[in-house]
This record gives C-alpha cells, structure tokens and sequence, in this order.
C-alpha cells in the first residue's frame, strides 16, 4: 500500500500545494511503463486507489493497492527495486514541480507477503497427485499458483494445490467470472485418493 501525504487545502485558494493524487498519478504512469521478464515470470498491478474529499479540495492523501509476483525471488526483489525508485521519483518530481514550503511524504506498508517456492515433477507429492488424478480420467498440468501451498513450499515443506473439479474461467472480472459444476465431483474424488495414496495405502 502506498500513500502519499500533504497538508491539502482548497483548490483555488491554497492552488499552488504540492497534490497527493498528482504523486499518484505520476508514480502510476512509471509503474504502468516498466518492463518486466517474462520467464521467470515477473507481474504487477495498480488494483485499487483511493484519496480526496471533494472536487474543490487539494486532497490531503492519496493512496493505492498495488500487487507484485513472481516464481522467481531475485526477479520480484528487482521489480521491488524499480518500484521503490519510481515512487521516489514521483515523490520528487510533484515536490519539484510547484516549488512550494509544503512538502509531500511517501509512506509504504506491505499488506501481504506470499512467498514463492515448488517441488520438481518428479517429488513424491506431485507424483502422486499426477498418478491419482489421471486414474480419474484427468490430465493435470503444472502450474505456478497463488495458493494456500505458497508458504509451505518456500519452507521447503512439500505442499501442492489441486483442482477442486469442474471449470472455471473469468477469475475476478465481474462480468465474465463463471463456473461450470459439471464434474466437479471429481475434485473431491481426487483430494481423497490423493490423501490415501499420501498415507501409503495400496
């Protein structure tokens, strides 16, 4: 989460204060240009902003939600880097630009952290969630995720997600998100003879 903090005041009588959400704009223009891998796949998204109270006020702070991913460490902790020094930047240029005694300050909390880690396809976990999803009649594909296994498997705990059965696509487009139930009691299935085949049961 980013916020960018200034005194605010009114927008004809105070014009000339250094605007949290001209910071944000600028910062979200050099997000929005830089240039990322893609293997290992590197992304980034500006998913929420927010400031201001009204249209006749320099807003006092504005702030933005912005998510960050990769399958690979040193290449998020390099978008992490450029990130940082485009919000700086933005900081300095909306300071510089109205030259005034007010100043803007940039605060920058992380809200969340789901570290990335994976297992080769040949681990016994993956293994068996191979074996026993094509005894159903399921072709399984390996993917990188966003899942509750995240953090296991960077502790080197061997973890992996499962289709839960059915299809789904669209994922959080208002619109367009859907999901077919059809088969998907095949996902249970699945969990259960995975969780068997775990236990050793033959």
């Amino acid at each position: 989460r980013v916020t960018y903090r200034g005194p605010g005041g009114h927008s004809f009588w105070a014009f000339g204060l250094p605007n949290p959400i001209h910071a944000l704009g600028r910062a979200i223009a050099k997000i929005a240009e830089l240039r990322v891998s893609a293997d290992p796949k590197v992304t980034f998204n500006v998913g929420k902003i927010e400031g201001g109270t009204s249209v006749n006020s320099i807003p006092f702070s504005a702030a933005m939600s912005v998510d960050m991913r990769s399958e690979d460490q040193a290449a998020l902790a390099g978008l992490v880097s450029r990130f940082r020094q485009a919000l700086e930047a933005a900081l300095a240029e909306e300071n510089e630009r109205w030259d005034h005694p007010e100043k803007l300050s940039l605060e920058v909390e992380t809200i969340g952290i789901r570290p990335s880690g994976g297992f080769p396809p040949d681990a016994p976990i993956v293994a068996a969630a191979q074996s026993t999803a094509k005894l159903l009649g399921l072709d399984p594909q390996l993917v990188a995720g966003s899942t509750d296994a995240n953090l296991p498997m960077s502790l080197g705990i061997p973890a992996i997600s499962i289709d839960g059965g059915g299809k789904g696509s669209g994922a959080h487009s208002p619109a367009q998100e859907v999901f077919d139930t059809t088969d998907s009691h095949l996902g249970t299935q699945w969990a259960l003879l995975l969780s068997l085949a775990l236990t050793g049961l033959e």
